[in-house]
């Protein structure tokens, strides 16, 4: 095979397609993501391979997949991403000044329980920055991430949530958000100081929706307590949680971030070993954290 010509990584476009198939797993995933058509994705990767000399995928029964070069490129490439994306943070905050937007892209917890005090903070302290947020949870926020339309991503570690040692983001971890048990008002067991699940096995159980996080961290922490939990109601809205627990429809996990405005009828416990948690981290493109705006940011979030 001859060798590869000094700019065999020009190709930055078709560089990030290969770099999206690898996350994706698929032609067709790979589409979706980046708003192109399975076709053009395909002669995006056909077009890298005759550039490179060599192919990017090979067949693999009825799938294609990378090949182990095809690896070995996306390794150096995600170095060279990140030096670019360090470059251009550079060049923007050339004169260390906190001035600037910056877009964070959160889950709806996290702007109830987390946003309010980090705007309030970054109003003393850095007054001429300028933090807008939008929600969004993973895998759009990833894919928001990815294409610049947000500075940060806040995020719950979870199915759909990048690993923590993806090559494309740097991590910081914000700690844990335990989650409690909502009981209504005239439950028995609202004289405990803490309840164990096992208590509550019995019950009627409303949780978020089977496939996200916290309807997970409900049946996962209900099978540690040897029961699987009769969930009658499923809501990924914690207001309408509250509200039917308030009326006595059922008992329910709560992560404390969600824990705001509770009616008065709800009754809140912490529960016995091993408390049920749920991680959050914060992600921003590999080589931003050179940036004194989005340090300054993370530091904020950090402090809570």
């Amino acid at each position: 095979m001859k060798p590869l010509s000094p700019d065999f990584m020009d190709d930055l476009r078709r560089l990030r397609v290969l770099r999206e198939f690898r996350e994706r797993g698929s032609i067709t995933a790979t589409a979706r993501a980046l708003h192109l058509t399975p076709s053009a994705v395909s002669q995006q990767l056909t077009g890298l391979s005759r550039h490179l000399g060599f192919p990017v995928t090979q067949p693999d029964g009825r799938r294609v997949v990378l090949t182990p070069r095809a690896r070995t490129l996306l390794a150096h490439a995600d170095a060279v991403f990140a030096h670019i994306e360090r470059a251009r943070h550079d060049l923007d905050s050339w004169d260390e000044i906190t001035h600037g937007t910056v877009t964070i892209g959160a889950f709806p917890t996290a702007i109830t329980g987390l946003v309010p005090r980090l705007l309030t903070q970054a109003r003393s302290t850095a007054p001429t920055l300028g933090i807008r947020v939008t929600e969004a949870e993973p895998p759009d926020l990833f894919d928001l991430l990815d294409a610049g339309k947000l500075t940060i991503g806040l995020a719950v570690s979870f199915v759909g949530s990048p690993a923590t040692n993806d090559p494309r983001y740097h991590q910081v971890d914000l700690g844990a958000d335990e989650l409690d048990v909502l009981l209504p008002h005239d439950h028995s067991l609202t004289a405990s100081d803490r309840v164990d699940l096992t208590a509550l096995a019995q019950e009627q159980w409303i949780a978020g929706d089977g496939s996200g996080c916290c309807g997970a961290i409900t049946a996962t922490a209900c099978a540690a307590a040897g029961f699987a939990p009769d969930i009658v109601h499923r809501t990924n809205d914690w207001q309408a949680v509250a509200q039917l627990v308030a009326h006595g429809h059922g008992v329910a996990l709560m992560p404390r971030l969600a824990q705001r405005s509770l009616p008065d009828s709800v009754t809140v416990r912490p529960t016995g070993d091993p408390v049920p948690l749920r991680r959050i981290f914060a992600a921003i493109p590999e080589g931003a954290q050179t940036s004194p705006i989005i340090k300054l940011v993370l530091a904020l979030l950090s402090s809570h």
